[in-house]
């Protein structure tokens, strides 16, 4: 039987799977039947796994193509690299919270934040918060220094704290 750590890497693996290729069976598989996903920033909830797979194969700018990797030395990263890597994964029970960057068609590069519950094995509730990359205002430079390479893609904006 898998844990539900494994259950959260093979959902980030088929959502890649499904955005990429097309391949919508296996992350169907993984969502729960009273599956809901809500997205506070627009103010919207999808019920059910149908509409959202409907909102999936109807993206008008999804992200580029990438390839799901396991990077060595930590047991909680994976990436989908190149154009969506998942910076960090962290939960217990049935809650887990994943943090990612996504880079799209148009090269525009957003952060997301999915707060998941599961039941059953299966994600059962998701909640996602997104936003695009911005530069840091100049009359902050006093105080905050930049994190190495988080613009460029080879630094993580989650757990580099000192």
């Amino acid at each position: 039987m898998s844990t539900n750590r494994e259950v959260i890497e093979r959902y980030l693996a088929a959502m890649k799977s499904a955005l990429f290729e097309g391949d919508y069976r296996s992350l169907d598989q993984l969502r729960h039947p009273d599956f809901v996903e809500e997205w506070p920033q627009s103010g919207e909830r999808v019920l059910g796994s149908a509409n959202m797979r409907a909102i999936e194969e109807h993206m008008p700018n999804p992200p580029v193509s990438g390839s799901v990797e396991r990077l060595v030395g930590s047991e909680d990263r994976l990436a989908l690299t190149p154009a969506m890597t998942i910076l960090h994964i962290a939960g217990t029970g049935d809650m887990y919270t994943v943090v990612w960057r996504a880079t799209y068609q148009l090269g525009d590069v957003w952060f997301g934040i999915m707060l998941c519950t599961l039941r059953d094995r299966l994600v059962w509730r998701a909640t996602t918060f997104f936003a695009p990359q911005l530069e840091a205002p100049a009359w902050r430079a006093a105080w905050a220094e930049p994190i190495p390479d988080a613009t460029d893609g080879g630094g993580s904006a989650v757990g580099n704290a000192r």
